[in-house]
């Protein structure tokens, strides 16, 4: 018998068919190379959080071998999926959801450009529109740390705490997003190799110039809370 009401039941299902279908988009826009990478989502209103099983081909991927785990990162014993091992990022973004309770989805990748900042240990200043709109300015650095314990998540809650951006550079590792859910987060794992790379392109090209911090908050908030909404008054 299940350890979960029907209701959750069904959260549960929905959240497998959406981290499933989500790593495609990584392989769509070019943000993965063979099995790296990572999409995740919690649950709504339950502590638990589905991500995808480690060394499995994204063609491979389906909603019936992802895989759900508690807020400490363990596999909820039978469960679909819960005979294989979860990503090797699981640990990390299980501290996110721990100490993040807005986030609903954490993506992790090694797209190309976004690494290369990373591996520099830079920051991607805040000298495009895209990103004031996006991030609301820097995409900041985090520690380097090593895969397998808590200590990447635990970089990234520093890191984006108190921060408005939704990427976070590991040094020496790559890019982490975090979202208001799993499609948000993809969303920003996009957006930041985008940014990182026509950043890159225009330093090869000459001296940066950063975007005033005024300008910076104004397209920050329009974006964030006036684009895309129907004028008041506007007829549904």
């Amino acid at each position: 018998m299940s350890a979960f009401s029907p209701e959750i039941e069904v959260a549960i299902a929905r959240t497998r068919d959406e981290v499933a279908a989500l790593h495609g988009e990584l392989v769509r826009n070019g943000l993965v190379t063979w099995t790296g990478g990572n999409v995740s989502g919690r649950v709504p209103g339950a502590d638990v959080f589905v991500i995808k099983p480690s060394g499995v081909s994204y063609a491979e991927l389906s909603p019936e071998n992802m895989i759900v785990c508690d807020l400490d990162g363990v596999v909820i014993p039978g469960t679909p999926g819960s005979e294989r091992e979860p990503s090797s990022d699981t640990a990390a973004h299980a501290y996110v959801y721990r100490h993040m309770a807005h986030v609903g989805g954490v993506v992790h990748t090694h797209s190309p450009y976004a690494t290369a900042w990373a591996a520099r240990g830079e920051e991607i200043p805040c000298v495009l529109t895209a990103m004031a709109d996006e991030f609301g300015g820097p995409i900041p650095v985090g520690p380097f740390a090593i895969i397998g314990d808590d200590s990447i998540g635990r970089g990234i809650v520093e890191t984006l705490s108190g921060h408005r951006s939704r990427a976070v550079l590991m040094q020496g590792h790559g890019p982490f997003t975090i979202g208001s859910t799993a499609r948000d987060a993809v969303k920003a794992a996009v957006m930041v190799e985008d940014v990182a790379r026509t950043v890159h392109l225009a330093r090869a090209g000459g001296a940066l110039i950063s975007i005033p911090q005024d300008a910076i908050d104004s397209l920050f908030e329009r974006y964030q809370n006036v684009y895309g909404q129907a004028p008041q008054g506007a007829l549904s």
